[in-house]
């Protein structure tokens, strides 16, 4: 299989809304596999398709407290809890000049449920609170177009892309 390639800011694919999968193929299977070695070489704890180009709904994410990875086909966040939490976020595709992840602090809600088909085609839901909600919540934003920079200030936005901008030069 061929090596993916990581997407960064500012690519366009970054901001399309993914199209559902509607049946899972060998090719959607590799993938995610592929995925999976990717994200831990990485050391990340999650990665959206279109994160390497892929523009249909599907995610991998590990919750880092068991390892636990989760392959996630046409994912859909069908509650938010009522209360919010501010976090450090980073993303494998907004790099800094030092080609490593650049971090600003966002505020999402603490608990959600998560509805999405697994690899073997049956449904799953699940209740996710702290460090696996806003995993869930972060890849599931990429299948909508949306990047966790969008949450900042204008002013937090700014610092942040200041130091992208260094990635690119």
């Amino acid at each position: 299989m061929s090596k993916l390639e990581m997407k960064l800011c500012g690519d366009l694919v970054l901001r399309r809304q993914c199209t559902p999968v509607d049946a899972i193929t060998p090719d959607i299977l590799d993938t995610m596999d592929e995925m999976v070695r990717m994200m831990r070489a990485q050391n990340g704890v999650g990665l959206a398709a279109p994160q390497i180009g892929d523009t249909r709904r599907f995610l991998v994410m590990m919750t880092p407290d068991d390892e636990m990875v989760y392959r996630m086909i046409n994912p859909r966040i069908v509650e938010y809890g009522p209360k919010t939490c501010v976090m450090e976020e980073g993303c494998l595709s907004v790099l800094g000049g030092d080609d490593l992840p650049v971090f600003a602090n966002v505020t999402r809600p603490e608990m959600v449920t998560v509805e999405w088909t697994d690899e073997s085609g049956a449904s799953r839901a699940a209740q996710m609170s702290g460090l696996a909600a806003r995993i869930v919540q972060h890849e599931t934003d990429h299948l909508d177009g949306k990047l966790f920079i969008d949450y900042l200030s204008p002013v937090r936005r700014e610092m942040v892309m200041r130091k992208v901008r260094k990635h690119k030069a």
